[in-house]
């Protein structure tokens, strides 16, 4: 497990001791273990609007990706796993969505009062029996500074063990952005946890609750082995990240700021939503 070539200086920034939307056990439990499990955040039909908003951009995602050989690009398999990105850009109900009091309220305590979206993606793993999401950093798949941003995972479908529930490895990304290689499935930061290190968690995730880690918490996700005749077999998730204002992809030499306007927007100014 070795540290990224540009993670020269990193240094842990703990949340707030007094936060005003987290308990304080949320924020302590996020510092120590890199993550916490946000119940009852959203109501049953602001999350099932959001599903009905997803589900036709899935599906033209999934159409797209059956013309692809093999039914495939990159990670993505028409049968196994979609990524359907961007959808802020294009859809209202996703993009008034990430303007969410209970996220907002996640994002002003664990990152601070001026923040803008970095990222969102809505990301369907279908019944399989084989492909098991490897695991990574966040930021390992495009390198940000600052490092530590945050990741909201958001279940449209209950997430179990047995459907693909997030698992966590606890503690590591105090030590910031690890190498990350090329997995069978994705670019990965190791196979397996180092002996040395706290054991891997599953943090199951009913609908209305937020699975809430940063950007340097190595994760995974076992495959959905729901049986496929069931009709809610599809494992749902609609994953929104924040990053601070002025945050930047590093590419090579490149800079980027992360202020695509049509994706990359504010939502804190000022501890206030802008």
């Amino acid at each position: 497990m070795r540290t990224h070539p540009l993670n020269t200086d990193f240094a842990w920034r703990s949340g707030p001791t007094e936060p005003t939307f987290l308990t304080a056990e949320q924020v302590a439990a996020f510092d120590r273990d890199g993550y916490c499990l946000v119940e009852n955040a959203f109501s049953a039909a602001t999350i099932a609007e959001l599903a009905a908003a997803i589900d036709p951009w899935e599906t033209a995602t999934t159409e797209f990706l059956q013309t692809q050989p093999d039914g495939a690009l990159f990670i993505a398999q028409a049968d196994s796993i979609t990524f359907t990105v961007h959808l802020v850009a294009r859809d209202e109900t996703c993009r008034t969505f990430t303007r969410h009091p209970s996220l907002l309220g996640v994002a002003a305590d664990l990152i601070g009062p001026d923040v803008r979206m970095y990222w969102d993606q809505a990301v369907y793993k279908k019944p399989e029996r084989e492909r098991e999401f490897p695991w990574h950093q966040d930021n390992g798949y495009a390198y940000v500074e600052p490092q530590q941003y945050l990741t909201c995972w958001i279940p449209l479908t209950d997430a179990t063990i047995e459907n693909g529930c997030p698992w966590i490895a606890p503690g590591i990304h105090r030590r910031g952005t690890l190498e990350h290689g090329a997995g069978r499935y994705g670019l990965t930061c190791f196979d397996t946890v180092p002996g040395d290190e706290r054991e891997p968690v599953p943090v199951e995730a009913p609908v209305g609750s937020a699975v809430v880690f940063s950007s340097l918490t190595p994760h995974r996700t076992g495959p959905n082995l729901s049986d496929p005749s069931r009709p809610d077999s599809v494992r749902k998730a609609y994953i929104v990240q924040y990053a601070p204002a002025g945050a930047a992809v590093q590419r090579g030499d490149e800079v980027v700021v992360a202020d695509a306007p049509d994706r990359q927007y504010e939502v804190l100014r000022a501890g206030v939503a802008a």
